[in-house]
């Protein structure tokens, strides 16, 4: 019986034949895998959060006794509308009281630029004028009693009474010639400086006279609804007490969470439709308005089983609510398209 030899080119093609089907089937599966991903990718991410208004609460920043308050809660008020008045009586006379007291030191910074009026110094300089008569008079006097001294046609006495009436007189129209020339150059500039800062003062007082009866008035930041009146008419109030809490009607935003493995998806500005129980069939068009830096741990309201012991990052999506539909704290569901 004749035996087949195996030729080792034959088994060379075989091995090679066997390596290229592998690698063929290799290549099936890894293709296989990457349209399956490419069909099964992931396109939308679904967040579960809270409505978030911003709320106000409103006061007066000086005390009194409030005299009226204008709305009742549940009532919508609009940017500007006036809220609540305290009684005004006080700070109307705190007003007018600071108002005289810069009427008056603008006078007196005037009159020291003005200096001294021309009728002022026409009587400085009659003094002078005066005080010099009295003092050529004194001293004549006193060299004809040294003359007639000197040939004992006089006494001592006589002679020491005309030299102390020179003197004195020497004296007087030495003030009076002083005073002529404080008379004729006006006010020191010190005293202008000092006159001043005394206007710049009543008017600081003034500024704020004016700002605390101002702030008798308590006035709407924006639109809104009024959800509580703490305050009634006749209550003493301090700047620290709350009148009016007002919940406003921009900006609406949703509070919620988004895992780590879907942050690196999103980014602020991307859009959002959201959706409530209440109006499941009409989403509510918004944006990612901000992402938090910061990891922390799922809140209890909107935590799940499997995110129970997760961090998430916090977002916030501003939603346009034009009929004012949406309610503070009410669940929502976020929707948002993530790029392909």
């Amino acid at each position: 019986m004749k035996q087949e030899i195996s030729h080792p080119t034959n088994n060379r093609r075989r091995f090679i034949l066997m390596g290229m089907i592998f690698l063929a089937f290799i290549g099936i599966i890894v293709l296989t895998i990457t349209l399956w991903k490419r069909n099964h990718r992931q396109d939308h991410l679904v967040l579960y959060g809270n409505v978030d208004i911003r709320q106000v609460d409103l006061g007066f920043r000086v005390s009194g006794r409030i005299k009226e308050v204008f709305f009742e809660e549940g009532d919508s008020v609009k940017s500007g509308d006036l809220v609540a008045v305290l009684d005004k009586a006080s700070y109307e006379a705190d007003l007018a009281a600071v108002t005289a007291d810069l009427a008056q030191a603008e006078a007196n910074l005037a009159k020291l630029h003005h200096g001294n009026r021309p009728q002022e110094i026409e009587e400085a300089r009659a003094t002078v004028h005066e005080r010099q008569a009295t003092f050529d008079n004194a001293k004549t006097t006193l060299l004809r009693r040294e003359k007639e001294l000197k040939v004992s046609s006089t006494s001592q006495e006589s002679y020491d009474t005309a030299l102390s009436e020179k003197l004195q007189s020497e004296a007087l129209l030495k003030n009076a010639q002083e005073a002529l020339s404080l008379t004729e150059e006006g006010f020191r500039q010190e005293d202008i400086t000092a006159a001043q800062a005394a206007v710049d003062a009543a008017k600081a007082r003034l500024q704020s006279a004016e700002i605390n009866l101002k702030d008798t008035e308590v006035l709407s930041p924006d639109e809104g609804i009024m959800l509580t009146r703490v305050s009634e008419p006749g209550e003493i109030v301090t700047p620290e007490s709350v009148v009016y809490t007002l919940s406003l009607n921009k900006p609406v935003w949703i509070r919620a969470y988004v895992a780590e493995p879907h942050l690196g998806n999103l980014k602020p500005g991307m859009e959002a439709f959201v959706t409530t129980d209440s109006h499941p069939d009409t989403p509510f068009k918004g944006q990612i308005g901000f992402i938090s830096p910061q990891a922390e741990f799922t809140p209890k309201t909107v935590e799940t089983p499997e995110l129970r012991t997760d961090l998430v990052y916090r977002l916030r999506v501003l939603v346009d609510d034009p009929k004012g539909q949406l309610r503070q704290g009410m669940p929502a569901t976020v929707h948002i398209t993530l790029p392909q």
